[in-house]
């Protein structure tokens, strides 16, 4: 489901969060007519993108099984990476999948720099010599949702290509906690937000304490 644009403002210490700005406070009443806005309103960052649009990337999307599609904090979460024509490549209980669609509204995470030329030149023939590799062929060793499924392939292929340009690997609790946990807690709230939103057409919390 595609996500609409999240406008901030802020009025009568309240950050209110809509689709789009009233011609009066929700929360007092008053009229903006006459300006009286405690400042502009701001657009917040969709955090979702299109993953067959973000080229030689870590995707995370809802898992098929989630019925919704949505980022809710408690659903299975899958893991993919894209070559650079946005074809995303992930394992599944068949094998490694090659997919063209069905990741337009996930979290993108950069893997490489886009002045990296080398490794750009390369990507497409690292990722398909991995994926092509015996230990993702379910003949040789089935699906495990714990220690040999999505993530682990995905964490697998980015240490390798760390590996090529002479870096240390990462952990799977240093990937999830420095890049892949802030971008989904973040997600989580956008779709909170929304849902919110589209509910009650507003979204409004306290305005933090200026200490300044």
């Amino acid at each position: 489901m595609e996500k609409k644009s999240v406008i901030k403002f802020s009025h009568c210490e309240k950050d209110i969060f809509c689709f789009f700005v009233p011609e009066k406070c929700p929360e007092c009443g008053v009229s903006f007519s006459s300006g009286r806005l405690e400042e502009a309103p701001i657009r917040i960052p969709n955090p979702f993108s299109n993953g067959h649009k973000t080229p030689c990337c870590f995707l995370v999307a809802p898992a098929e099984e989630n019925n919704l599609r949505e980022f809710d904090g408690g659903s299975d979460l899958h893991t993919g990476i894209t070559d650079t024509n946005g074809v995303v490549f992930n394992y599944t209980k068949p094998g490694v999948r090659q997919d063209q669609r069905g990741w337009e509204m996930c979290i993108s995470i950069p893997l490489i720099q886009p002045d990296m030329f080398n490794l750009l030149n390369q990507w497409d023939q690292y990722l398909n010599k991995f994926s092509d590799a015996e230990m993702w062929d379910p003949a040789y060793k089935r699906f495990d949702k714990e220690t040999h499924n999505c993530y682990n392939y995905t964490l697998m292929f980015l240490n390798r290509v760390l590996a090529a340009q002479g870096k240390g690997s990462l952990t799977k609790d240093q990937f999830t906690q420095s890049f892949v946990l802030p971008k989904i807690k973040r997600a989580c709230k956008y779709t909170t937000m929304c849902r919110e939103i589209s509910q009650n057409y507003f979204y409004i919390v306290d305005s933090p304490v200026n200490t300044s």
